[in-house]
């Protein structure tokens, strides 16, 4: 989807953010900031591009990451630009997560790519699980199941103020109106269809936090690298702007998990060099 098709899906919000006297300028500059995201669904319109579940299939000699298997995303079946990331132009992504904050910093899930035409052996689906912990599988057993749609939707942000060095809040540069623009937003998603419970690309959101959740991501990342437990000693961006948003995941597991928000992210220099193992997650869990 073209830049200026993203802008059309966005003539309802424009003109309702233009009616609650935010200046059109300020509305025009927040358009600006439109991100192509690729949304995968069960709706019914949209090609095959991805699935919840199924079989476990690594590369041959791939150690199965310490997390539940989520999701296999076919990258050659993804619409053309429908995100803005360096992806790679086939294979498959395959998301693993734990879906609940452990209340640390550290590494909640990894992405593993699977290169078009690579040896693969299947794992079982317990592999993240040595100990067979029953409460951990009950949640892992709740993941979804089944073949997700994908359809190109723009996305703008959520959240609307940034933390200052000295612990202070202020708007995002540029817009003093970003509050009542990141809610008409929210507002926006519901009448536009823009929900799906997995994304690729776009901006991250969590429920009822104002700040980017990519931002406290790396925070985190950043902590966890400077003390050896994650980055395999390479250096870590703290800047934001060196980093993506590869997915995002809104889990659905009835009573095991309530007010789940997963996003993976990846510094895009690493992205654009295929280094998935530096990808980094973190959970926004509130049960």
């Amino acid at each position: 989807m073209t830049f200026e098709k993203l802008r059309e899906r966005l003539t309802r919000f424009r003109d309702e953010a233009v009616q609650l006297d935010i200046p059109a300028d300020e509305v025009d500059r927040w358009i600006d900031m439109v991100r192509p995201c690729a949304v995968l669904s069960t709706r019914d319109d949209g090609p095959v591009a991805a699935r919840f579940g199924g079989p476990v299939l690594l590369p041959v000699g791939t150690a199965h990451p310490p997390f539940p298997y989520v999701a296999s995303i076919d990258l050659a079946a993804l619409p053309p630009a429908s995100t803005d990331l360096p992806l790679p132009p086939d294979g498959h992504l395959l998301l693993f997560a734990w879906p609940r904050d452990r209340g640390d910093l550290s590494n909640h899930g990894a992405v593993v790519h699977v290169p078009a035409g690579a040896a693969t052996e299947e794992h079982d689906k317990y592999a993240w699980d040595p100990h067979g912990i029953p409460e951990e599988r009950e949640v892992a057993d709740a993941f979804p199941q089944g073949e997700l749609r994908v359809r190109t939707e723009p996305s703008l942000p959520y959240h609307y103020e940034v933390e200052l060095p000295d612990g202070d809040l202020e708007p995002l540069p540029g817009f003093p109106h970003a509050e009542e623009l990141a809610e008409e937003w929210e507002m926006a998603c519901r009448y536009l269809d823009l929900r799906g419970p997995l994304h690729i690309g776009g901006y991250a959101d969590e429920e009822m936090v104002h700040l980017d959740p990519l931002a406290g991501l790396v925070e985190c990342a950043v902590e966890q690298a400077s003390t050896g437990r994650w980055g395999g000693g390479e250096p870590v961006s703290a800047n934001v702007e060196d980093w993506v948003l590869l997915a995002s995941w809104s889990p659905a597991l009835g009573q095991v998990a309530a007010g789940s928000s997963v996003h993976w992210a990846i510094q895009r220099k690493d992205l654009e060099a295929g280094r998935f193992d530096r990808t980094f997650t973190n959970v926004y869990w509130n049960p």
